[in-house]
């Protein structure tokens, strides 16, 4: 195994609307789930004009998977059919474990601009079906490392001696918000088995030792395995999130908000919808 990891591919996101009108840029998602496992999809917001966004989400079913919704910039009212209620604000997100199922709405409010990520988080299938449960996390409650060059939001998993804000209680990922100064080098020692990937908010970096790509916002940059990331920001710096996590390497049965092991976990979700029994 190499000790750099390289880049195996980089992903320019596709235009989409989704919810009740939302329009986003939908990075990964179903035909990408080998490469990114044990990641679903990640979904992009990035606008300054409300009407693409205002329409919201609104209430729909989850099972089998756990979404985290991280603003940058932003706000964004949840409720779902435990009865918790929540506003995510500039640098806040939320950790959503549907499980074995729960109802849930986001809905956008008008600000000067929106910015931030929806990501799916896979389930192991001998734990799709426990208690629905909610995290909510304000900004002042992620830690932030400041380095010479580089400050690192540590949003769970955990950095060097730095603890997340969250960790993951059946899948365990390293999210991390991280800023470089222009021209400025990061060196972060990674765990081989992890399938990483990361997404650039702003600015541009080189991702590659010994590389003159530069690669700007708005791309998924995912690599092969190694010990080992060197990424270098570029004139105006950059800002990008880090997603890294063990694959589960399980069959995919995948129906819209639901994703389970089988068709037949699949079907069953479906019929549960119909007769009111979906939320246990």
């Amino acid at each position: 195994m190499e000790q750099d990891r390289t880049i195996q591919k980089v992903i320019t996101g596709k235009a989409a609307i989704d919810g009740a009108g939302v329009h986003l840029v939908r990075i990964f998602g179903y035909d990408d789930t080998k490469d990114f496992d044990p990641f679903l999809m990640l979904d992009s917001f990035d606008s300054t004009n409300p009407d693409d966004y205002v329409k919201g989400f609104p209430w729909h079913p989850h099972r089998g998977i756990e979404t985290i919704t991280y603003l940058i910039h932003g706000n964004i009212e949840h409720g779902d059919s435990l009865g918790n209620k929540g506003t995510i604000l500039d640098g806040d997100f939320q950790w959503m474990t549907a499980g074995s199922g729960i109802i849930h709405q986001e809905m956008p409010k008008a600000t000067q601009r929106i910015l931030g990520v929806q990501l799916w988080l896979n389930m192991p299938a001998a734990h799709k079906m426990e208690a629905p449960k909610y995290h909510g996390f304000q900004r002042w409650m992620i830690p932030a490392v400041k380095e010479e060059t580089v400050k690192i939001h540590v949003i769970s998993g955990k950095y060097k001696d730095t603890e997340g804000a969250m960790q993951g209680e059946y899948v365990k990922p390293t999210f991390l918000d991280v800023e470089i100064n222009p021209n400025a080098s990061w060196l972060l020692e990674t765990d081989p088995e992890d399938n990483l990937f990361v997404y650039v908010c702003d600015g541009s970096a080189i991702f590659e030792k010994n590389s003159k790509m530069e690669i700007g916002s708005k791309h998924v940059i995912l690599f092969e395995h190694g010990k080992q990331l060197e990424i270098h920001g570029g004139n105006e710096g950059v800002r990008f999130l880090l997603l890294a996590g063990k694959p589960l390497e399980e069959p995919i049965a995948w129906g819209g908000p639901i994703v389970m092991n089988t068709q037949e976990e699949l079907d069953l979700a479906m019929r549960e919808l119909n007769n009111n029994t979906f939320v246990k």
